[in-house]
């Protein structure tokens, strides 16, 4: 207790820099909560979290060590990440495609354009989202880059991981996912416009694409 104490200041201002940068979870609790409500943007959140916390609990139980002493290892998780960002994104493209193409027709028919309900339920959201967060480079960087120097030291650190992965979560990344969760559908009747709607399914897909292409590259 009394390491975290002294560790906790200098945690929580790393967590909340980390939590305010942009990434690809960011784009997707936005564009679940205006396509599919509210239920499925705090859906979206509650798997990034789990994700966030596994990623912690990871690097205090030594994957960063082992991960660092074996390269081949390390490629193939920047690999494995980097396809599937870039299938997320590739089907956030054909996604916001192929609801134009259903706008299109309903003007031509007059008919309100169909839904996939399936795809649009919380638990979707909830999958959709685990997936992201595991394949997110911001999270892995900040599990094994940052996370460690928290530790202690000496002794068992898997405890410690668990405190600092729980305050993380708890204090400061769902409380700020889930306000934007919130303004986003407070904001939803503007945001979920056809056409913004359509913008927002290309960028989220453009940022997934870039983002598993530079993962990618930095296994070179």
């Amino acid at each position: 207790m009394g390491h975290i104490l002294s560790v906790l200041p200098a945690f929580l201002l790393a967590c909340v820099a980390v939590a305010a940068l942009p990434g690809p979870s960011t784009a997707l609790f936005l564009h679940r909560t205006v396509r599919d409500g509210r239920k499925a943007g705090l859906a979206a959140v509650a798997g990034n979290e789990i994700g966030v916390f596994c990623w912690a609990l990871a690097a205090g139980a030594g994957l960063t060590t082992l991960l660092r002493a074996n390269a081949v290892l390390f490629a193939a998780m920047h690999i494995a990440g980097a396809a599937v960002l870039v299938y997320l994104g590739v089907s956030a493209w054909r996604s916001a495609r192929r609801e134009e193409g259903e706008f299109a027709e309903a003007l031509r028919l007059r008919l309100p354009a169909a839904r996939t309900p399936a795809a649009r339920t919380p638990a979707a959201s909830f999958r959709a989202s685990l997936v992201t967060i595991a394949a997110n480079p911001k999270a892995a960087v900040f599990a094994f880059t940052f996370f460690p120097q928290f530790l202690p030291r000496h002794g068992p650190v898997l405890g410690a991981a668990a405190a600092l992965a729980a305050i993380q979560v708890l204090v400061i990344d769902a409380p700020y996912c889930a306000m934007i969760v919130l303004l986003a559908s407070r904001a939803k009747n503007w945001l979920s416009r056809a056409t913004i709607r359509r913008r927002m399914e290309r960028v989220l897909g453009a940022t997934l694409v870039c983002l598993g292409i530079d993962l990618a590259a930095a296994t070179r």
